[in-house]
């Protein structure tokens, strides 16, 4: 029973992806706090001029410390249309822009969600159900689990029953490698070495959302996924 977890993202890379493939189970850590300018309200395309990021307004001002799940989104703004009108712009002549866009266009349309958890979350379950990603989805709130650190990993894979977690590669700097042993957990990392293919406007771009990739290779998407999978 392999397990992992991560933050909820918006608009995950390939790498997000390829953890979620390896596992049984993924579960999203929608109990941990909140960070400004990382990656759980943004993300990379690829346009024209290079990367370009799309990040969804949320309402931080006097929330220093609230966790994912109490973030609210800001619809001050009609983000969703901006988004959407950027990758029209950026990708109506990838190989399979007409067969994606509807859908997605479709998902930004429904009901707005108040909260960036939620939006993040299905809008990972959207993106696994596109390329063929089978694997399980828990929010780490429905699982009653508490710690800090390695301890909070631990209870995770207690509670779900998990004998073997797979970390981030990043996990190295912080986890507490005996703990695992002592629970009987074992403990791998990920390595992702990024693969290429095909994209508009000249030379590769790496660590683009999923959505680069599955506009230019639509069914080959979660091949190109694996072909990333180090040892």
């Amino acid at each position: 029973m392999i397990v992992s977890v991560h933050q909820p993202h918006y608009l995950p890379w390939l790498g997000y992806f390829d953890k979620i493939d390896q596992s049984d189970l993924f579960v999203i850590l929608d109990e941990v706090q909140y960070k400004k300018r990382e990656y759980q309200n943004r993300n990379r395309i690829k346009s024209a001029g290079g990367e370009l990021w799309l990040t969804v307004p949320v309402v931080t001002r006097g929330r220093y410390e609230q966790r994912m799940k109490e973030v609210e989104i800001d619809y001050g703004t009609d983000w969703r249309r901006k988004h959407l009108n950027a990758f029209e712009l950026n990708y109506r002549r990838a190989g399979f822009f007409n067969e994606y866009f509807s859908g997605l266009s479709g998902f930004y349309a429904g009901a707005p969600r108040r909260l960036l958890a939620e939006l993040n979350t299905a809008m990972t379950v959207y993106f696994m159900k596109e390329i063929g990603v089978k694997t399980e989805i828990v929010l780490e709130s429905e699982l009653g689990v508490g710690g800090t650190s390695t301890e909070r990993i631990i209870n995770i894979c207690g509670k779900t029953g998990a004998d073997v977690y797979l970390s981030g590669s990043g996990g190295k700097e912080y986890m507490n490698e005996q703990l695992f042993d002592e629970a009987g957990i074992k403990l791998v990392y990920q390595k992702y070495e990024h693969p290429s293919y095909r994209q508009l406007f000249g030379g590769f771009l790496p660590y683009m959302s999923i959505a680069d990739l599955l506009f230019n290779e639509g069914p080959a998407s979660l091949e190109i996924i694996r072909k990333g999978r180090a040892a």
